[in-house]
Order: structure tokens, then C-alpha cells, then sequence
């Protein structure tokens, strides 16, 4: 279900499902007892040089069948993090391999989150993961937020918007030049740069410039795969055509670690040229397909399918964003409630007409977050502004996204009256 316990006894509705991973929510046996038959079959084998396990065939398989068209491989991790070393790995291999030798820059987005690594770290577009770290490193750009909502020029319409964002990266490659740029990496919805689903048509005009500098664009779906948004994939939510998928959270709902780079067809036939012409990639890790991950990812994603959570994401999704809008809408503090299946947020601001935020040292977040704590509900504070963030569990029932709502309002009339 959607509630956990505190070591006191204290009973919370976690609005956040720990970090929007346990999509099938918490207390799921029979997750818990694949975790534990496989672990008496077989505990471990690596998967180097083309070994694997019944496990791990077995969940990539699956994992294909729901993947969009054209992807062929899954090379698994263990986080969304290292997911994302593979992928910048891998593309650098892949042009090495092409002869690109000075292809290798990546393009990010402000306010993106990718990990928090060296190179993962420098993809996110967050301060907080930039300051004191000496990060980004140099192979790593990063152009404007898809954040139609704090947009600088406040007369855009979403399409000027758009137009804007696509002439922002059409001068970032123009600047750096485009035979240096490998990829782009991107959330199909931003998550903890602020829960903001992208604007209309967003993403088709994006990729119309990738395509012309033949850029290759890996789709960072750790939040949103398996049903966050109400689909299957975010890629095939808002119509995204990847090179590379990045996957994690949902996979196993987070009863287990495993993360997941999908590799499509286009970047999977330069990879098998290399191997022909330099042998094995040197490329792994110890834990890589573990087979008791596998193993829990296998049963949540029958779990995923069988509980029917894809429909209820998109259901009960809609149901919280409206009964929130209902509920907050015309609170002068207020200023966009946004959302997309089971990703919700609500932003404040100290005046909504002119849409001034409030400074920073009010730490207004955290204490909303605070005061939905001493009602029983867990949201979360996300960072760079004043945004309350919702990503239950995708279980949510309607009676229970009431509830989630009736404690914002509470929250809200706490701290700004």
C-alpha cells in the first residue's frame, strides 16, 4: 500500500513513495518471496564476456516487450547514476568506433537531474550538485529548462516558449560546433528540477534539431518508466524516438537495486562492429544483472501489469492534480499547479500577479513539507524553489489522494494562513 511506519509506531501516507521508486507499493509479498527463492536457486553470477541468468534473460525480455520500437539490449546497473556512466560510455565508444574522435560533448538541461556522479553529476543541471564538487566537467553543456512556468519573458505563449527553447540549442551547437556533440539527455517530464511535465510540443521540435546534427538522444527515464505518467514509458507518452533509455526506480520498485540502460538498434550495430574489431567492450560491474534483482524486478513488473497501475496512474493522476487545483487553485500564494499521471507539484510564490518567489532564506519548502509530516503525509521539498512534490505510490486510490490533498491545504493554512 501507500503507508509506512516510523520506528515509534507514528503511521505515514508516503505522497512520495520514498523517492518516487516504490511504484507498486510497500509490503508486496510476492516480490519479497522471488527475492527469496532466488536467492536460495542461485545468489550470484556475474555477467561478463556473455554470461547471464535465468533472472536476467528473463527480466530484459520483459523489459523490451514494454520498451518503444526499435530498442534492442539491456545492459543492467545498479542506479540510475551509474546507468547513465554506461550510457556516456558507451556513446563515447560508439563514436571512437565511427571515427568521430572529437564527438564527444554532452548536452544537458538546466534544472535536469541525471545522477550524482562525476559525469552523472555534471548532467544534472541542479546547483546543489554543481557547488563545492567542481562539477560540471568540461564535456558537458547544458541550455534551457523545458519550465514554461518561469519562463524570463513572462508575454511568451507555450509555442514562443518552445521556439525558444529549440534557437537556445540551436546556438548552444552552433557555438561549440556539432561534430563535438555526441548526445542529448533529457527526462520526458523534469523530476527533481521541479515535477514539470514538458510544454506542447516540446519534444517534437527538440528533436528535429538532434536529428539534423545527427545527435544522439538518450532518454533518462528513471522516474518515469513503468507508469509513472500513466504509460508504459514517458518516450512513448509524449512521442520521443531514443537512442539510449535510462532506467531504475520502477523497475524493481526499489525492493531490490537495479537500473537498466536500453540500448536501441542504431547505437547496438556500431557496438557489435567494435567488438568484431577491438574484442569484449571493457565495460562492468560486479553487480551487474544481479539475479536477485532480477528477480524482484521480474515480479514487479507482472505486479505492474496484473494490479493494473498504468490505468490507475493515469486515473487516480488526474483525479489528485484536479481535486489539488480545486482545493489550492486560487490561493494567492499559489502559483501553477502542475502534474502528469502520478507526478504532482504545487509551487508558491510571495506574489502570484507578478510571479515573484520568495527568498530562499524563508525555506518555505521545507516547511510546508514539515507541517504535511504532523498530518500524517509525506511530500517532498523539492530544491530550487518553493515546490511541494507528489510521486505516490502508482496504487494511490482516490479516497487516499483526498487525503494527500486535504493535508497540503492544512499545510498551507499553517504556514501562510
Amino acid at each position: 500500500g501507500v503507508h509506512i511506519e516510523d520506528r515509534d509506531g507514528n503511521r505515514f501516507l508516503d505522497a512520495f513513495a520514498g523517492l518516487y521508486c516504490v511504484n507498486v507499493g510497500y509490503g508486496r509479498t510476492e516480490i519479497a518471496d522471488a527475492i527469496a527463492a532466488q536467492a536460495k536457486e542461485l545468489a550470484y553470477y556475474h555477467a561478463y564476456v556473455g554470461h547471464g541468468t535465468e533472472a536476467s534473460i528473463t527480466l530484459a525480455k520483459m523489459i523490451l516487450d514494454r520498451a518503444p520500437a526499435g530498442m534492442s539490449k539491456v545492459y543492467f546497473g545498479l542506479s540510475g547514476s551509474d546507468a547513465n556512466e554506461t550510457n556516456i560510455k558507451l556513446i563515447w565508444y560508439y563514436n571512437n568506433i565511427l571515427g568521430r574522435s572529437e564527438k564527444k560533448k554532452i548536452i544537458s538541461r538546466w534544472r535536469g537531474y541525471h545522477g550524482s556522479g562525476l559525469m552523472t553529476g555534471s548532467l544534472t543541471g541542479l546547483d546543489l550538485f554543481h557547488r563545492k564538487f567542481d562539477l560540471p566537467m568540461a564535456q558537458v553543456l547544458h541550455t534551457e529548462a523545458p519550465y514554461y512556468f518561469r519562463r524570463a519573458d513572462l508575454g511568451q505563449s507555450e509555442a514562443d516558449f518552445v521556439a525558444h527553447c529549440v534557437a537556445e540549442l540551436e546556438a548552444l551547437i552552433a557555438r561549440e560546433g556539432a561534430d563535438t556533440i555526441a548526445a542529448f539527455i533529457g527526462e520526458p517530464a523534469l523530476g527533481t528540477g521541479g515535477l514539470v511535465p514538458p510544454p506542447a510540443g516540446y519534444w517534437a521540435a527538440i528533436q528535429a534539431v538532434l536529428a539534423k546534427h545527427d545527435i544522439l538522444l538518450i532518454v533518462d527515464e528513471v522516474v518515469t518508466a513503468f507508469g509513472r505518467l500513466g504509460s508504459m514509458f514517458g518516450a512513448d507518452h509524449y512521442g520521443i524516438r531514443p537512442d539510449i533509455i535510462t532506467i531504475a526506480k520502477g523497475l524493481t520498485s526499489a525492493y531490490a537495486p537495479l537500473s537498466g540502460s536500453i540500448i536501441g538498434e542504431r547505437v547496438w550495430k556500431v557496438l557489435e562492429q567494435g567488438t568484431d574489431e577491438n574484442g569484449a567492450i571493457g565495460h562492468g560491474w560486479t553487480y551487474s544483472a544481479h539475479p536477485i534483482c532480477a528477480a524482484a524486478g521480474v515480479a514487479n513488473l507482472k505486479l505492474v501489469d496484473s494490479l493494473g497501475l498504468l490505468k490507475n496512474a493515469a486515473e487516480t493522476g488526474a483525479y489528485l492534480k484536479a481535486a489539488m487545483t480545486d482545493a489550492l487553485g486560487a490561493h494567492p500564494n499559489v502559483g501553477d499547479i502542475r502534474g502528469e499521471g502520478l507526478l504532482c507539484a504545487v509551487e508558491f510564490v510571495a506574489d502570484r500577479e507578478k510571479r515573484r518567489f520568495f527568498d530562499v532564506a524563508d525555506k518555505l519548502g521545507p516547511r510546508l513539507a514539515a507541517a504535511m509530516l504532523t498530518e500524517g503525509v509525506i511530500a517532498r521539498a523539492m530544491p530550487q524553489g518553493d515546490i511541494l512534490g507528489f510521486a505516490p505510490p502508482l496504487c494511490l486510490t482516490p479516497r487516499e489522494a483526498d487525503e494527500v490533498v486535504a493535508a497540503t491545504v492544512s499545510a498551507v493554512r499553517t504556514v501562510l494562513g
